[in-house]
């Protein structure tokens, strides 16, 4: 009796658990179902809003903006979608799908150039890629690693010319006399602070620059040799293919396959408003690795000392008024003794 009592115990003990087991299944299973609903409903609120926020930007874009022709049939407020898809190099019928707010993965590097297209302020771009879920590789205005003591240093710096780059050329911080180095430098958008696009892109920063295709070619090389520890991230992949796509002289540059390693040297800069700067470049690095750095520009004779003096008064002046009130005038002046010197 013992042993069948036994049994029986062991039989029920058994049953018990097999329905336990089955309920704690079952409650998974349905915890998931109810999940699953939210999370793909949360998905597609936010694809909704992702393609009424590109229809609104598109819609307020003239084709004018973006140096395309009206044309006297234009119907479409703004720009066309097969337009926006051209000058952002994808698909018309992909771009459609976006807008429709079909299911489909968007990279950072389509939403980079779907914000250049359609002219996105820094708000603006930063809500794109919050509704697309992505993170935006390209820098801010302002970088965390730039601390206030590094910018107080920047300050001090001044009238020596002085930045904070890292391995990608981005400049994230500067201060007032290289803010007027090479260009206006406040007037580009934060997202094209990087030295390698407006060295191949920006007319008065290739103006300024003495040795240009010299400087092309070894910023290349110095370029390849730090991507090799970044060869997988967004954001050096998007600058490369940018500067494939815009510049030749950085495409055959790139295909030489050559590697610098970052150095000091003596630059030359002919500056639109003091004239010809003689300047010896050093990288100061700002943590173990090769990654953000202090650029500083010191003059390598009197003359450039005095002239970087009034560049950094010049700079001081907002750049609107610096303009009105003949700078530009007297910048031709200096420029034309710099090179007679």
């Amino acid at each position: 009796m013992t042993t069948m009592a036994q049994e029986t115990h062991a039989r029920e003990a058994r049953r018990i658990r097999e329905t336990q087991g089955n309920r704690e299944v079952q409650g998974v299973r349905e915890a998931g179902e109810a999940r699953e609903p939210r999370e793909a409903g949360g998905s597609e609120i936010r694809r909704h809003e992702l393609a009424a926020f590109l229809r609104s930007r598109r819609e307020r874009i003239t084709p004018e903006q973006v140096g395309l022709p009206r044309g006297a049939r234009r119907r479409t407020p703004g720009l066309r979608r097969e337009e926006v898809a051209h000058l952002s190099a994808v698909g018309v019928t992909w771009y459609t799908w976006l807008e429709q707010s079909r299911d489909i993965q968007v990279s950072v590097q389509v939403l980079d150039a779907l914000a250049r297209t359609l002219l996105l302020d820094p708000s603006e771009r930063a809500h794109l890629f919050q509704l697309a879920a992505a993170t935006d590789p390209t820098p801010a205005s302002s970088c965390a690693g730039v601390t206030d003591a590094v910018r107080e240093v920047l300050d001090q710096l001044d009238p020596l010319p002085a930045c904070v780059q890292n391995s990608r050329y981005d400049i994230l911080a500067y201060n007032r006399t290289y803010a007027r180095l090479l260009c206006d430098l406040d007037a580009i958008p934060p997202e094209d602070r990087n030295c390698m696009i407006l060295v191949h892109t920006h007319p008065q920063w290739r103006e300024s620059v003495v040795h240009l295709d010299e400087t092309m070619r070894l910023m290349a090389a110095k370029l390849r040799a730090s991507m090799a520890g970044h060869l997988t991230e967004p954001a050096w992949k998007m600058l490369v293919k940018r500067l494939q796509a815009e510049s030749p002289e950085f495409r055959e540059n790139w295909e030489r396959y050559e590697v610098v390693a970052t150095r000091s040297k003596t630059k030359q800069f002919r500056n639109p408003h003091v004239g010809l700067l003689d300047l010896t470049h050093t990288d100061l690095w700002l943590s173990p690795e090769l990654g953000a750095r202090l650029v500083t520009y010191a003059p390598a004779d009197e003359v450039t000392r005095e002239r970087l003096e009034k560049l950094y008064a010049f700079a001081q002046v907002p750049s609107a008024e610096a303009e009105e009130s003949g700078g530009t005038a007297e910048g031709a002046e200096a420029v034309e003794r710099g090179v007679r010197r």
